[in-house]
């Protein structure tokens, strides 16, 4: 309970207690002292209960539990010394309201680096919903007072909170609890103090300030003291109310006081020393300030669910003025401004402590997330897959960009882009960039091209901390006895030894249900140390992130150091490694790091699979990819959002971005948002792995297929002659050819529609439209299309207009969308290996059978044996044709596909087929990307990425 001095003149005894008064949870108490000519001043002391504000307050904190039941704010007071008196009088409000306080005592002369420590650490802890600082006034320095989060500054002196409060704005801010004080008793003032003038004595600073404001606000004329004593004197003379807030020594004396004017004091300096060592006795105005102090608690609590809520996007386009001819797309990208990531996060519903920021256009996108919005309804999932490409692709990925521009940007409907990440080695290599290209690209698109936030060089990492270990391991195991690997293994350390968390799994594993390293049997050690890899069946490869064909096959061990246990290994693209698939397949940091600890990377000589939780590797890899799993944020030309997140190979991968990218997505865009994804290679690759695999791994159902053709690509497989890459176009492909256009569509067209079909999607065919392709050509291909039963099919322009060219594919699909939708899987996973990947040969590919060699028989036996039979499948094929013969175009038939091997990825959860000889190392060309790409040293810009 509080104490207010407030001084009135009367000449007899306290008057009886006014009953309004007791309405208002007020009593008065009386003293009398003389001074000077016998003049009488009662000093009143008003003490307010604060059961208005302390009921008001636990009533809103019961609501809120109601809705949140593990809702418990916390209050933390941070303070120099030990001083418990703040914290009682905090802790006896809070537990009236039921809220929880913490106290951090710093040392008494604790120093501003000491103090800002703390504060970051509160600011990050998401259970503590207010921040109290008790300290000297030279500590609350202007850093200090502005490091607290403005949404924890409970007690209002943070510069943006008292902004907000003068502009009057309190929304988000908070009065602090001592104005919001002050402002109840001088609003009960009896008679009420409208019009009249309170005068401020001391109190400079934001309390100082802030009380000007809400005085000001609430109808009453505000003064500030300053000057001399005989101003001050006049002041307080006129003044119908005083407020003494930090007044140091200065002497008021009572004979000063307006008769009938209210004081309100924080120090007794308006009395003698008998009087104030009389107060000093009574309840102080701390229980009130105290009681106000939990009310902003409570409200930062609710601001804090609040913020916790999907929100809708107020999301800013960036405007396009496409030129002609278009120009590269590095000079379309550079010419765009995009806007600051955190600006992009903070329109489409991202919190600032979901954000990881690399720079000022990108930033990692936290899991947490998915757990703020679970409740949320999912988007509408759109796949983009291709008709079989030439060899210079089709524009899927421009596709994709410009459905989402046209989507957010022009139709105003919440969309996402999900994206692989590309690989540095076709960026340098022949291919380039794959940040879409002319008006429909991601931007910066030379940091989407390049080292993007670093995740490929993570798994690069990863991989190769894996192939060290296995050599290291069979190197170890060859020169050692079972004692000295099990004492090298197992060390004492300060004379005690222990087995770690992965070599207690290990044991478990073997059957070995022992935790004293001390107590294991001599077998039980050999079975514990003696991994017995068969270096002839290792199976996994280092990787680098370059196209360097002389590293695909390579002799490693050839140093006298290692003993003569020299093996023929080789080196992948490092988007080849099942890391890269695992973490395009996981739906959680624990899913990614269960799934890494399954890899098998090779087999013992026993016939054993040998994981790399064997190894003992497994949480080391965790750790290295724990930044990794963290999808990428981007934009596009429009600054539409986009997720850049994995980029696992389309042949012995899935060829699909990731799984937790799409689920951030979906949860994003709202209900009806659209989240637009990309499968690699053609819809007979991309899109069958999309739904076998990635869909059974996530749980999500697309809505639609975007079927991308180009009239390129129809003649070609309508019989035109061969394209490759960096040779000049036929003539046939320049010159209007309807025939050769129909004959495309009537055969690869038609069958990849039938494709999607059978997993029961409607299909919406995209004509990339090219400038060489003619009016008549693009009407053919539509109205074929539709003929195949497509749901719509729309020529494209977003290459050269951006989203105002794919605003037909955004009404198609968004109409496509509400049609009905009977996904199914093409397969059960229970069938067998063999009839699994017969189902994909016949029905996807229209192969009249598959051949298995002796070597694929086998493969298959063995993980029937281990218990890999239910696993999906993930053809490893050419994606040229829809056979496994490159040359042959069109949709043909009557073929046997032959299986050559088959291999397993049990760590990303497939198993696949090869199907001929599948690299998974490119090559560079004669003349490589890099001839054209430079950098100016002065401006620090890149030129010849495109």
């Amino acid at each position: 309970f509080s104490s207010i001095y407030c001084l009135h003149a009367f000449r007899h005894e306290p008057e009886p207690t006014c009953p309004r008064h007791l309405q208002r949870s007020s009593f008065q108490q009386v003293y009398t002292c003389m001074h000077g000519d016998e003049v009488i001043l009662l000093l009143i002391c008003l003490i307010f209960s604060g059961r208005e504000v302390i009921q008001s307050t636990k009533e809103a904190m019961v609501a809120l539990q109601r809705e949140n039941p593990s809702l418990q704010p916390v209050l933390a007071i941070i303070q120099a010394g030990k001083d418990d008196n703040l914290l009682e009088i905090n802790e006896k409000m809070a537990g009236k309201i039921g809220l929880s306080i913490t106290q951090i005592c710093l040392p008494k002369e604790c120093t501003e680096d000491e103090i800002l420590e703390e504060i970051l650490k509160l600011n990050e802890d998401p259970r503590v919903h207010g921040v109290c600082l008790h300290l000297p006034p030279a500590s609350l320095t202007s850093r200090v007072l502005n490091t607290i989060k403005p949404e924890k500054d409970v007690d209002g002196i943070s510069d943006l909170n008292m902004g907000r409060l003068v502009r009057g704005d309190m929304s988000k801010g908070f009065v602090p609890p001592t104005a919001s004080a002050v402002m109840e008793l001088l609003e009960r003032h009896e008679p009420p103090l409208t019009g009249k003038t309170v005068l401020l004595v001391g109190g400079e600073g934001p309390l100082g300030v802030a009380l000007q404001c809400l005085i000001e606000r609430s109808g009453m004329v505000a003064l500030k003291s300053h000057g001399s004593s005989e101003v001050l004197q006049r002041q307080v003379m006129q003044a119908d109310a005083v407020v003494l807030l930090q007044t140091g020594h200065m002497n008021l004396p009572p004979t000063w006081i307006k008769p009938g004017a209210a004081v309100i004091s924080f120090e007794p300096s308006l009395m003698t020393d008998d009087h104030a060592a009389e107060m000093s006795s009574q309840p102080k105005i701390g229980h009130l300030i105290a009681a106000y102090r939990m009310q902003n608690v409570v409200r930062s609590s609710s601001h804090w669910l609040h913020e916790q809520q999907y929100k809708a996007w107020r999301l800013r386009s960036l405007k396009l003025q496409p030129l002609t001819p278009v120009p590269s797309d590095i000079e379309i990208s550079r010419a765009q401004t995009p806007k600051p990531v955190d600006q992009l996060a903070e329109e489409i519903g991202l919190l600032p402590e979901e954000l990881e920021a690399y720079g000022r256009t990108k930033a990692k996108v936290r899991l947490s997330m998915l757990d703020r919005l679970h409740a949320q309804p999912d988007g509408k999932y759109v796949l983009v897959a291709g008709i079989t490409p030439t060899p210079l692709g089709e524009g899927k990925s421009t596709v994709t960009i410009g459905l989402v521009q046209a989507l957010s940007a022009h139709l105003k409907l919440n969309s996402f882009a999900c994206l692989r990440q590309p690989s540095q080695g076709p960026t340098f290599g022949v291919k380039g960039g794959a940040a879409g290209g002319g008006y429909a690209q991601v931007i910066p698109m030379e940091e989407f091209n390049l080292h993007l936030t670093g995740d490929i060089h993570a798994i690069t990492a990863a991989n190769n901390l894996v192939a060290a270990a296995i050599d290291a391991r069979m190197l170890h195991e060859a020169t050692q006895s079972d004692k000295a690997l099990y004492n090298r293994l197992v060390p004492s350390v300060n004379g005690v030894r222990r087995f770690s968390p992965i070599q207690i799994a290990r044991l478990r594993r073997l059957g070995i249900d022992k935790t004293d390293p001390g107590s294991l049997m001599p077998e039980e050690v050999s079975a514990f140390v003696r991994l017995d890899l068969d270096p002839s069946k290792v199976t996994w490869q280092r990787v680098v992130d370059t196209n360097d064909r002389f590293l695909r096959k390579i002799t490693v061990g050839q140093a006298s150091t290692e003993k003569g246990q020299m093996r023929e290994t080789g080196f992948d693209i490092a988007v080849a490694s099942e890391i890269m698939a695992i973490l395009a397949l996981a739906d959680s940091l624990s899913d990614m790091k269960n799934r890494l600890a399954r890899m098998v990377v090779g087999t013992s000589r026993s016939g054993q699979p040998v994981t790399a939780e064997d190894l003992g590797v497994s949480g080391a890899l965790a750790v290295l990819m724990k930044d990794a799993i963290k999808p990428t944020l981007m934009q596009t030309l429009e600054g539409t959002p986009v997720f850049v997140h994995a980029g696992p190979f389309a042949n012995i991968a899935h060829g699909n971005s990731s799984v937790l990218a799409d689920k951030l997505a979906l949860k994003l865009v709202g209900r009806n948002g659209f989240v637009v994804t990309e499968a690699g290679f053609g819809a007979d690759i991309g899109m069958e792995k999309f739904f076998n695999i990635k869909c059974r791994a996530s749980g999500l159902r697309p809505n639609v297929v975007v079927l991308v053709a180009t009239v390129r690509a129809l003649k070609m497989h309508g019989g035109g002659p061969n394209v490759s890459a960096g040779a000049p176009l036929p003539r046939e492909y320049i010159d209007e050819n309807l025939d050769l256009v129909a004959g495309g569509c009537r055969s690869n067209l038609r069958k990849q529609i039938q494709i999607a079909h059978l997993f029961g999607v409607p299909v919406v065919v995209a004509l990339n439209v090219f400038k060489t392709d003619t009016q008549a050509e693009i009407d053919l291909v539509c109205q074929i299309a539709k003929e195949c039963g497509a749901s719509d099919a729309v020529p494209c322009h977003h290459w050269a207009q951006g989203g105002r060219g794919s605003l037909e594919l955004a009404q198609a699909v968004n109409e496509a969308t509400s049609r009905p939708n009977n996904f199914q899987f093409l397969y059960n996973l229970e069938i067998p290996i063999v009839e699994k990947i017969r189902t994909i040969a016949q029905k996807v590919y229209g192969a009249d059978d598959i051949e298995l060699s002796p070597e694929a028989k086998a493969k298959i036996d063995y993980y029937n044996q281990q218990g890999f039979g239910t696993l999906p499948i993930c053809m490893a094929k050419t994606h040229l044709s829809l056979s496994h013969m490159p040359e042959k175009k069109g949709a043909p038939t009557g073929f046997i596909l032959p299986i050559r091997d088959v291999r397993a990825s049990i760590g990303a959860g497939f198993i696949y087929p090869l199907v001929g000889t599948m690299s998974t190392m490119p090559g560079l060309p004669t003349r490589p990307c890099f001839y054209d790409i430079d950098l100016d040293p002065v401006t620090e810009e890149i030129t010849g990425l495109f």
